[in-house]
């Protein structure tokens, strides 16, 4: 089995890129979706403190590798030889899917802070961040937890600064040349 993970800060374009594999025909696991999920099984609302929260209690309890984990259900269900995940946070995670897999790639999504933080207001999502502030403490969040080891360690680097179409056209460039 192959994985292709997608990584990247959040509001740098993930999506657009795991849709892309996901269009074509490729199972896609979202990781965030994970915590979400477990925010609300706990009788929470999925906002941006209580997601925090979550995020940071599945790793105290289960190791840093936790939320990579919760994913191998879903692995384990694929008849697919190529999965992506989208979502990776950190380099534990990244030893949990090379221990499941017999190749990993790693593609990392880029953008600038601003366009980030732009983006994710666009997107008005429940967990969105509502302001600057909050939206910079959770990149120091990200980070924390590894996330800067991941994009340090992707086989390949996609900057999304540019328009929609362009990193639509770039995603399915991708799509062809791992698939």
């Amino acid at each position: 089995m192959k994985i292709i993970i997608i990584t990247g800060m959040p509001g740098a374009g993930k999506s657009e890129v795991a849709d892309a594999f996901s269009n074509a025909g490729y199972p896609l696991i979202i990781m965030g979706d994970v915590i979400r999920e477990e925010t609300r099984k706990r009788g929470m609302e999925a906002n941006p403190e209580n997601t925090k929260k979550v995020m940071l209690d599945l790793r105290k309890k289960h190791g840093p590798g936790a939320v990579a984990t919760y994913c191998l259900d879903g692995l384990c269900n694929q008849e697919s030889n190529i999965i992506v995940i989208e979502g990776c946070r950190s380099i534990a995670e990244i030893d949990v899917f090379d221990d499941y897999a017999d190749e990993v790639v790693i593609v990392c999504v880029h953008a600038s802070p601003k366009l980030r933080f732009s983006r994710l207001q666009e997107r008005n999502r429940d967990d969105a961040p509502s302001t600057w502030e909050i939206f910079r403490e959770r990149d120091i969040r990200e980070i924390s937890v590894g996330l800067g080891g991941v994009i340090a360690l992707s086989d390949i680097m996609l900057v999304n600064e540019g328009t929609l179409d362009e990193i639509r056209t770039a995603s399915k460039d991708l799509v062809t040349k791992l698939t």
